[in-house]
Order: C-alpha cells, then sequence, then structure tokens
C-alpha cells in the first residue's frame, strides 16, 4: 500500500509539471527527429506605416533544442537588408540579471524584399535558428526574459520584451517573456 501511494504521489507531481505541448510538426524517422512548436509573438512594434514583428518557435532537430526567429519588417519607404551570419548572435538578459547567448547555425542568409501593390508597403521577411549553448541554459526555465538583443551581420538591435501582447494583427494574446518558462521543456 505504501509503494502504491508514492506512485500515485510520483505521479501527481509528473502531470503537474507537464507542460501544454502542442506541436506544429511532431516527426520520427529512423534517422531524424524533429519537434517543432507553435510560432509565438515575441515582439511587435508599430510606429505610423512601420510595423516590425518577431515570432519564435522552439524546435528540437536531432536532440539539438533550438530557437527560431522569423522578423517580418513592413513600410511603405524602402525597407534596409538584415542579414545574418555564422557570428551572428541572440543574446538574452533575464529578469534575474542573466545574460543568455544563442549562436546562429546560418552561415549567412539576407531578408527577403516582397512589395504589396494593394497597400504600396514594402515587406522583408528573415527566418534564423539559434542554438542554445550550456551556460546558464537552466536559467530560461526560471526567469521571465526582459530583453534581446539581435547581433545582425555588421548591426545589432535590442527588443523591449513584454510580459503581454494583445496583437490586433493575430488576434491572440501572448506572454513572450515567458516563452522559455513555458516551453523549453517541450523541446529538450
Amino acid at each position: 500500500m505504501r509503494y502504491f501511494i508514492i506512485l500515485l504521489l510520483t505521479s501527481f507531481s509528473l502531470s503537474g509539471q507537464t507542460k501544454n505541448c502542442v506541436y506544429d510538426v511532431e516527426e520520427k524517422t529512423d534517422s531524424t527527429s524533429i519537434k517543432i512548436m507553435k510560432e509565438q509573438l515575441f515582439t511587435e512594434k508599430v510606429f505610423g506605416s512601420k510595423k516590425e514583428f518577431i515570432q519564435a518557435t522552439l524546435l528540437n532537430s536531432n536532440g539539438v533544442p533550438t530557437l527560431g526567429l522569423q522578423i517580418i519588417e513592413k513600410n511603405t519607404i524602402f525597407i534596409p537588408t538584415k542579414c545574418i551570419d555564422k557570428n551572428s548572435k541572440v543574446i538574452l538578459q533575464l529578469e534575474n540579471g542573466k545574460i543568455i547567448t544563442l549562436l546562429s547555425v546560418n552561415e549567412e542568409i539576407c531578408s527577403t524584399l516582397n512589395y504589396i501593390s494593394e497597400e504600396k508597403a514594402n515587406v522583408r521577411i528573415l527566418n534564423a535558428y539559434f542554438v542554445f549553448t550550456k551556460h546558464n541554459y537552466e536559467d530560461l526555465k526560471k526567469s521571465p526574459v526582459s530583453l534581446m538583443r539581435i547581433q545582425f551581420s555588421g548591426d545589432k538591435q535590442d527588443y523591449i520584451i513584454q510580459k503581454e501582447i494583445q496583437s490586433e494583427l493575430l488576434k491572440d494574446t501572448f506572454h513572450p517573456n515567458r516563452l522559455f518558462m513555458d516551453y523549453l521543456e517541450c523541446v529538450e
């Protein structure tokens, strides 16, 4: 009976820690394994005709947890190209003051330019992937993110990570500062 109670308590504590892991893609074959979480809005800036959105997704490709970022810029004037290369980084500052660095897995990739004639707007899209290092990795699960710096090729940009974004465009509410706390376990 005592073992049954221990087993029951253990199963309750484990189920209490299970996150809501919803995957857009989950495939496993003899040679590959991939899990991709649903995209989350990470930052949103709207100022006049300029709009910038960063969507983040966590994924695991063959055992390697990775952060995917999609940077979307929209403006009625020309938008300069942004590029990511093998020396690019994402640097996250946590609310507890710790700094986490993610390394680029991209050789060199630049944003693509599209034009929406109905809106007379330029749109640039950049997809990039960054891997976690073992240094301070566990801290991402314990403290919210307050700031993100992306080191592009020859440039850097800082983004304040909000506690909550109520996106009018996506018609949803997001909690970007808790992305890693809520979902990093899903891709380990």
